[in-house]
């Protein structure tokens, strides 16, 4: 099985594919915040995709993130499929 996705490894892949200086940290109030409001545009979430894809030797299929908002939702969703990968 391959190793999940941690909240602290999103964020920081996050910021790096934002190009951020100030670092949003992952904790408990950001994971159900949306991440527009986290100021993370759809490109940001995109590349981040393509990153963790990449990083985690994982295929992430663009339905399978379609409806993710949070990042909560989206570690959900990664880690189910590094769990069956």
């Amino acid at each position: 099985m391959a190793k999940a996705l941690t909240v602290e490894r999103l964020f920081g892949i996050l910021r790096e594919c934002a190009g951020e200086e100030e670092p949003v940290t992952g904790t408990k109030d950001t994971l159900d915040v949306e991440f527009t409001e986290l100021g993370y545009d759809s490109l940001a979430l995109l590349e981040t995709t393509a990153r963790v894809s990449q990083e985690y030797h994982v295929e992430i299929p663009e339905d399978e993130l379609a409806d993710v908002r949070t990042p909560a939702a989206f570690l959900a969703a990664v880690n189910r499929l590094l769990a069956v990968a």
